[in-house]
């Protein structure tokens, strides 16, 4: 069944790059060659999940109740074009403590995290979260980007162009350089 429900979304998103106006990639030879691909791919995530959720057979349908299902509609929709994309790995060590990534592809040198807006009292505390983070990745040896995807479905990030001058740019510490990507998602 899990098998049966990757092909259907895997079918879908190769349909979906056909018709998007961005045009990702076009065949699975073609893979992503730095994070701002990465993030034109998640710009497209509701084109991704409207298409599944509306078409005419009974394939895949997302509901997204969580994190971990936020998640896998990541990996699915990236794991096409980066072939060394890898899911959460909770054993990693950074400045003395573990961390949980969501994804990690070291040939580009990003880390892809996924936020799901639970309440309003998340909505607007993200911004620490994300500075959180920010601050343990800094260290991480294959980290040299980030890029944030965050689901918030109720719209309960009070202002999310503050969210996005807090949180997006270029970096350094101590001499080495970070940048950071912010995509926010309805």
């Amino acid at each position: 069944m899990v098998a049966d429900v990757a092909k259907d979304v895997a079918s879908a998103l190769e349909e979906i790059s056909l018709i998007s106006p961005l045009a990702v990639a076009r065949d699975r030879k073609t893979s992503f060659t730095s994070a701002s691909s990465i993030v034109n791919a998640l710009e497209q995530f509701q084109e991704c999940v409207r298409y599944l959720n509306t078409r005419r057979s009974k394939g895949a349908i997302i509901n997204i109740n969580g994190e971990d299902d936020l998640q896998d509609v990541l990996f699915l929709m990236l794991r096409l074009w980066i072939p060394d994309l890898v899911p959460e790995n909770p054993i990693d060590r950074i400045a003395s403590r573990f961390v949980i990534k969501d994804f990690l592809s070291k040939e580009l040198g990003t880390v892809v995290e996924a936020k799901l807006i639970r309440d309003k009292k998340h909505g607007k505390e993200i911004t620490k979260e994300l500075h959180d983070d920010i601050e343990m990745y800094k260290n991480h040896p294959d980290c040299y980007e980030i890029v944030f995807f965050i689901y918030d479905p109720a719209s309960l990030i009070p202002d999310i162009g503050s969210l996005r001058r807090q949180i997006e740019g270029a970096r350094k510490y101590d001499g080495r350089s970070l940048h950071v990507h912010c995509i926010v998602k309805p």
